[in-house]
């Protein structure tokens, strides 16, 4: 995965956590980078410390990507400039802990919105072009979450579920048209998530926090060998084989423990 004048990672939720660090990782390979994120002011502080830092060329565009219509014309806006986006890192997303029927409808609605929808209609639009081109890779940004339901992330869950298996699904299909996709499934991780989403953060949950850095690390690296998935870390490793290897009143349980719900 070489950098080449007119190839370009694009990367959804570029503003902070995971997304910044992608930023950051993809920059200090050479690779030329279009930052997408409602909060323009820290993708422009990110871009001038980005340019400055690797000598890489950086775009940035302010989006709220849960319009299917911004979607639709980041995507024309960026074919019109003759930009090919050979990485698309699918990082934006939503998430809330609380009870489903204590949360607004609106906020659940919003959840599904950009974790799902958007994240379907941008895949489909970028893949479509590397399909053209027989070339590409797209990472999904799920989460541990994703290999069962859980108390008090009831929507979060059940949303990171079809990312997981939506990114499955492609991986096999677009295969054989020289295009990989790979789910990075992430446990809890020190990215400001947590506060966002109004998260109880226990002291098991502290312990087994891990940084951006080797989050991000693993996905790139999975990404880059073709792989179908990862789970960064050992705890979460464990916790996701626990899931096949165990009934789901056990560890459906142990993730209530663990999230302190």
């Amino acid at each position: 995965m070489q950098s080449s004048e007119n190839s370009w990672v694009l990367i959804t939720g570029a503003s902070s956590g995971f997304g910044r660090e992608f930023a950051q990782q993809y920059a200090a390979e050479g690779r030329s980078l279009i930052l997408v994120a409602r909060r323009l002011n820290e993708l422009e502080m990110l871009a001038e410390e980005l340019r400055a830092r690797y000598a890489v060329d950086v775009l940035v565009q302010q989006a709220d990507l849960s319009s299917i219509d911004v979607i639709i014309d980041l995507h024309r806006d960026l074919h019109d400039r003759n930009i090919v986006v050979d990485i698309l890192i699918n990082n934006a997303g939503y998430g809330l802990q609380g009870a489903f029927l204590d949360e607004p409808l609106e906020s659940s609605l919003a959840m599904i919105d950009l974790d799902i929808a958007s994240l379907t209609a941008i895949t489909r639009l970028f893949a479509e072009d590397m399909r053209a081109r027989r070339k590409g890779h797209i990472l999904m940004v799920a989460s541990l979450l994703s290999y069962q339901g859980v108390k008090n992330f009831a929507v979060y869950s059940a949303a990171k579920a079809y990312v997981l298996r939506f990114s499955d699904a492609l991986h096999r299909e677009l295969k054989g048209d020289g295009v990989v996709v790979t789910a990075l499934c992430p446990g809890m991780s020190d990215t400001g998530f947590a506060s966002n989403a109004k998260q109880k953060i226990t002291p098991l949950l502290r312990r087994v926090m891990m940084q951006p850095q080797p989050v991000v690390q693993a996905g790139i690296r999975a990404l880059q060998a073709g792989r179908m998935s990862v789970v960064p870390g050992f705890g979460n490793k464990a916790i996701s084989v626990l899931t096949w290897a165990t009934p789901r009143r056990f560890h459906q349980g142990l993730m209530e423990h663990v999230m302190g719900v």
